[in-house]
């Protein structure tokens, strides 16, 4: 979590929000978040990060 918080400069709030509107590309393992960063960039890059999401 806190990888992809930096990765793309945001809080992990952010991250966490994304996550509970199952609009974020990961995989959850147990009680942890998997990321795989070529997709959270594609995601990004799409747009999808920008719609409607808390601002940092």
């Amino acid at each position: 979590m806190d990888d992809v918080a930096e990765h793309l400069g945001v809080s992990k709030d952010t991250v966490y929000a994304w996550l509970s509107r199952r609009e974020m590309p990961a995989h959850r393992v147990g009680r942890l978040w998997k990321f795989k960063l070529s997709d959270v960039d594609a995601w990004v890059i799409a747009g999808a990060a920008a719609e409607g999401g808390p601002s940092d």
